[in-house]
């Protein structure tokens, strides 16, 4: 009799607490990440030395690397000491940009990657793809998803408030792809993974009707879990589709029109209230907006310095971000005058 399943990639192990940096070394001495312990560690530019300390006990003598940004010249250059240094393995240590970065230099030196989050900015920690910036701006690059994951919780405390938040907007926004996906298929007949919409949309459904926030170590692990679960859907789906959606095309958009206006988690979740605003689904957007706000996240285009005049390019911008992808915007095509009265309908509905 045949078995009749698929065998799903997961990390060999995942681990969210407090301390969980100093056990690096027990994680490390599994032969499946290592089998002579010739280990790189890469730490970002924020908490570099701090991590360099705590690790130091339990890694010896392995090589630290400083990862200076989230750029691909960064992640080429790590590469080549990778390479060169014919490691079996690299931990990436930090948050997001550290993290991406890592993978891709993983990625090119042909090495598995353990990611250690020090921060809950977005769903990247597990997922197979890295976000890096380039000379034109900012891409996404198919990477392998990490080995093995850690998140130690004293470390993403310690992070600044506002990015620990942003990655509530990250996972929320799983929703509005997942909505965007299922159009894709009646309209199209787009193949659709049950599977990996499941878990993106668990992942979700975990953290949006939450009361707590980022202060309480329940939430930030549940925080942790959803977006792990989050980057492992697309692991399934074989592509960011059950994450990313018309949500994730504003945000692009933005970042390719007015750089630097905000982070990755933020954006995601105002575009997904706006979204959920042009589907005419009350019910949704009330969810959206009253867990962004819960958690003091932008909700509005003004909230984050973006006239309605300026969201509006955006929203226009934002099918081309993703050739090929069916979503809302797609769906809709709407013009430039009709997505502007849209968005100040928008503004209106949701603004305080």
């Amino acid at each position: 009799m045949p078995i009749l399943a698929r065998m799903l990639p997961a990390p060999l192990t995942m681990e969210v607490r407090r301390g969980a940096i100093a056990e690096l070394g027990s994680l490390l001495a599994d032969s499946r990440v290592a089998t002579s312990g010739r280990v790189a560690v890469a730490v970002g530019a924020g908490q570099g030395d701090r991590i360099a300390s705590v690790i130091a006990p339990s890694l010896g003598e392995a090589q630290v690397f400083r990862v200076p940004d989230g750029s691909v010249d960064a992640a080429v250059t790590l590469g080549a000491d990778l390479r060169k240094g014919a490691y079996e393995a690299v931990v990436g240590i930090g948050g997001g940009k550290t993290i991406d970065a890592t993978k891709y230099a993983a990625s090119l030196a042909g090495i598995p990657m353990v990611a250690v989050a020090t921060n809950l900015s977005h769903d990247g920690i597990c997922s197979p793809v890295a976000s890096l910036t380039h000379d034109s701006g900012k891409g996404s690059f198919g990477v392998p998803m990490p080995l093995a994951i850690m998140v130690d919780l004293d470390f993403v405390h310690d992070a600044p408030p506002a990015l620990v938040r942003s990655g509530v907007g990250d996972v929320v926004s799983n929703l509005s792809a997942i909505e965007d996906w299922q159009l894709g298929s009646t309209e199209r007949g787009e193949p659709i993974d049950g599977l990996a919409c499941s878990m993106a949309r668990t992942s979700a459904e975990a953290v949006i009707g939450r009361r707590d926030s980022i202060e309480s170590d329940a939430f930030l692990t549940v925080l942790a879990e959803s977006l792990i679960l989050s980057g492992m859907s697309m692991v399934v789906a074989g592509s960011s589709r059950p994450s990313s959606g018309g949500d994730h095309e504003i945000l692009h958009a933005v970042d390719q029109l007015y750089p630097g206006t905000s982070n990755h988690g933020e954006l995601a979740g105002i575009g997904a209230a706006f979204c959920f605003f042009l589907r005419e689904d009350p019910v949704r957007l009330t969810q959206v907006v009253d867990c962004l706000r819960g958690h003091d996240l932008p909700v509005t285009p003004g909230d984050v310095g973006l006239s309605a005049e300026q969201f509006t390019a955006a929203v226009e911008l934002a099918p081309s971000t993703r050739p090929g992808r069916y979503t809302i915007l797609e769906h809709l095509r709407l013009s430039e005058s009709e997505i502007r009265d849209r968005v100040e309908d928008y503004v209106r509905a949701v603004g305080r």
